[in-house]
Formats: structure tokens, C-alpha cells, sequence
């Protein structure tokens, strides 16, 4: 019976992990890394979806706001078996598009405005934080398992 209930929930099931780079050029558009998967029991992943995240804030105190968009997403299909004691190392490649503000686009027109652009972005506390999450549909499982990361985008 509680053996059940934890292969329902999760737990002492899969595993995943994100294997991810400390930093990467924006410029690229895109991404590489691996998903790690370790599993206590043999189970069945379905698919693992992943996708890069940016939270966008701006402004400060009570009129601070926060935006979230994604960048990118893909997702592995393929139907793989996660046995215990074995560890399944998956790469992939997360091809995403930046995002950019109006005051980013005029600091880009020339150099002049370059400074001038840094200036607005530090007086209205403009700031984006960018992060990868992955999620694995496993089968029979009702809390699937997931990781996230952060991560450094250098434009």
C-alpha cells in the first residue's frame, strides 16, 4: 500500500536533473546542456519538456513590475526506460530568441545612445533574470519530477 503512494507521488522514483553551463553568449541563440535521470525503480519517461524563462522587472517599491516570457522550448519525445542504480545522461539543444526592451533598442541604434540607455536602465532598476526549466512526464506518476537552474546570459 505505501509502496503505492510514493510510486504515485514520486517519490523514490525518477530523478531529473538539469546539467547546464555557469554562463552563455545571447548572441548564439542557443543552448546546450544535459538532463541527468536517476531512478530507486525501473519507470518509463514519456517526454521531458524544456524551456528558458526570463523575468523582466522594472521599476521600484510599489510600482515595481515583473513580467515572464519564454524564450524558447523544445522537447525530447522519445520513450526511454530509467533503471535503478543507472544514471541516463540526455543532451540537448534549446534554441531561444532575447527579448528586446525599448530602451535596449535605442542604446543599440549607436554608441552615443549606449550610455544613455545604461542610465535609464539603472534609473528605472531595469533588470532580467533568465532561468531553464525541465519537467519529465513519467508514467504512472502523479507529481512529475522537475528541476530549474539559473543561468548568466552575456548579450
Amino acid at each position: 500500500m505505501i509502496g503505492r503512494v510514493k510510486k504515485w507521488l514520486g517519490i523514490e522514483g525518477v530523478k531529473l536533473e538539469l546539467l547546464l553551463p555557469e554562463s552563455i553568449d545571447g548572441r548564439t541563440g542557443l543552448l546546450r546542456g544535459k538532463i541527468r535521470l536517476q531512478s530507486l525503480h525501473p519507470q518509463y519517461v514519456q517526454g521531458i519538456r524544456i524551456a528558458l524563462i526570463e523575468r523582466y522587472s522594472r521599476g521600484r517599491g510599489q510600482e515595481r513590475l515583473v513580467d515572464e516570457y519564454e524564450l524558447g522550448r523544445t522537447e525530447i519525445t522519445h520513450r526511454l526506460e530509467v533503471l535503478p542504480g543507472e544514471t541516463r545522461e540526455l543532451p540537448f539543444e534549446l534554441p531561444f530568441e532575447l527579448l528586446q526592451s525599448n530602451i535596449e533598442r535605442f542604446g543599440r541604434k549607436n554608441f552615443l545612445y549606449k550610455g544613455l540607455s545604461q542610465i535609464a536602465r539603472k534609473a528605472n532598476a531595469v533588470e532580467s533574470e533568465y532561468r531553464v526549466e525541465a519537467e519529465a512526464q513519467v508514467e504512472g506518476v502523479a507529481l512529475n519530477p522537475f528541476d530549474k537552474k539559473n543561468l548568466l546570459i552575456k548579450p
